[in-house]
């Protein structure tokens, strides 16, 4: 079993940055990928941005070059650090380890 702890969410106006942070817990193998969904009200949940167990990234078109996935192998941790935010970022962002595990959620708000 695999538990996840997602922080650093919150409310921030256009333009500003968050960094989401997910500490993972339990049997976990570094070779196994991590990364970042959101859904926002009314909409399916969507792939943010996902790092294999070797470092690779992936990023959904609407965040490349603002959002940065990275990974910290010996705390367990994965991060999102998200720039020149939008009011469409707006949405609760979990992290997941190998699409098998969910953290509970951190809200994400984004002001015009």
């Amino acid at each position: 079993q695999v538990q996840l702890v997602e922080s650093g969410g919150g409310l921030v106006q256009a333009g500003g940055s968050l960094r989401l942070s997910c500490a993972a817990s339990g049997k976990i193998f570094s070779l196994n990928g991590m990364g970042w969904y959101r859904q926002a009200p009314g909409k399916q949940r969507e792939l943010v941005a996902r790092i294999t167990g070797r470092g690779s990234t992936d990023y959904a078109d609407e965040v490349k070059g603002r959002f940065t996935i990275s990974r910290d192998y010996a705390k367990n941790t994965v991060y999102l650090q998200m720039n020149s935010l939008k009011p469409e970022d707006t949405a609760v962002y979990f992290c997941t380890y190998n699409q098998l595990s969910w953290g509970q959620g951190t809200q994400v708000t984004v002001s015009s």
